[in-house]
């Protein structure tokens, strides 16, 4: 079943097994930015009656710009999750296949379609007769990256689908230029605008087939807040550029702090590490009883049981994440 499918972000959970660990909790499990968009809720007026078409329009036309595509192609849905699992029947495939190790949401949407599910490794997708391919550009957990133009030669002209959610962090490795045809990209806001609760994303393809994910959805599929904060935030193409920058500096700097605390860096991108360590369950059970919460992948042998994923702590918390990693040997 799909919510069967482990995440990061299960803090209720954590916090049940671990009632001693001392709170507020300090999340890295998702990757999501800690410096995110403050800016642009509509005001409570807005909540209290249903959006109007042309404010989904200009949302839609905002992300477009941000993406430099056309907007009749980019279809807003509540969170890339949402667009992901809408695809499969969209398309009517029955046979795809997904590079792996990545997001498990992939798989699982084409087979609650019916569809039968290849999962290869990244170098093999290509090689494969599938008619649906699926990529996830940068990668999660990784942070693989191929050039989007790479991506869309190699698939001759099969459908491919490249899931972009932490495609703002490296814009030069993008497809969405390229989003037509049987050329399909996701995009998410609530990781690089550091807003997950809002439930934004985007489906940019063919404007025929957007014009059919626009009927499956509705004339309602994401709300106020998420046409408000989104046309805001997208149409603030300085602040990305001082964000990516900004990210870029963390992520070093935490590459430094986990490496002294005798974590092998082994991925990822400027939202988040991957790193490798020979106890690392015993070590992100020993942070979560500081309550620190990092990802493991111990539910996909797969991937190896000696990996764990932190994301970014916020400005203030650093002093808090290095004790915890100290203390967790």
């Amino acid at each position: 079943m799909t919510g069967a499918i482990p995440h990061g972000g299960r803090l209720v959970q954590a916090q049940a097994d671990h009632p001693l660990a001392p709170r507020p909790w300090l999340d890295l499990s998702t990757g999501i930015n800690p410096h995110g968009w403050r800016r642009g809720r509509p005001a409570f007026s807005a909540l209290t009656s249903l959006p109007d078409p042309a404010d989904m329009a200009a949302l839609e036309a905002a992300a477009a710009a941000a993406f430099g595509v056309a907007a009749p192609g980019v279809v807003a849905v509540a969170g890339a999750e949402a667009g992901l699992r809408l695809l499969p029947e969209l398309l009517g495939v029955r046979h795809a296949a997904v590079a792996s190790p990545t997001y498990g949401s992939h798989a699982d949407a084409w087979r609650q379609a019916g569809a039968a599910v290849q999962t290869v490794a990244r170098a093999d997708l290509f090689t494969t007769e599938a008619e649906a391919l699926v990529v996830v550009n940068p990668n999660n957990p990784d942070g693989a990256a191929t050039p989007g133009a790479d991506l869309v030669a190699q698939a001759q002209g099969r459908w491919l689908i490249v899931d972009e959610s932490f495609g703002e962090v490296a814009p030069a490795q993008s497809a969405a230029a390229l989003a037509c045809g049987r050329t399909i990209v996701l995009r998410s806001f609530g990781k690089f605008y550091g807003l997950a609760g809002v439930r934004l994303g985007f489906v940019l393809c063919d404007p025929e087939l957007a014009v059919r994910n626009r009927r499956r959805i509705g004339d309602w599929p994401v709300g106020a807040d998420a046409i408000a904060l989104g046309r805001a935030a997208y149409a603030d193409a300085a602040w990305a550029e001082r964000m990516r920058a900004r990210l870029a500096s963390d992520a070093i700097r935490l590459d430094r702090r986990l490496r002294a605390a005798g974590f092998e860096i082994v991925g990822g991108t400027s939202l988040f590490r991957l790193t490798r360590h020979p106890n690392a369950a015993m070590r992100a059970r020993r942070l979560a009883e500081q309550g620190v919460l990092v990802r493991t992948f111990d539910h996909d042998p797969s991937l190896g049981l000696d990996l764990i994923r932190f994301g970014l702590p916020p400005r203030s918390q650093w002093r808090r994440l290095e004790t915890a990693l100290e203390m967790s040997r």
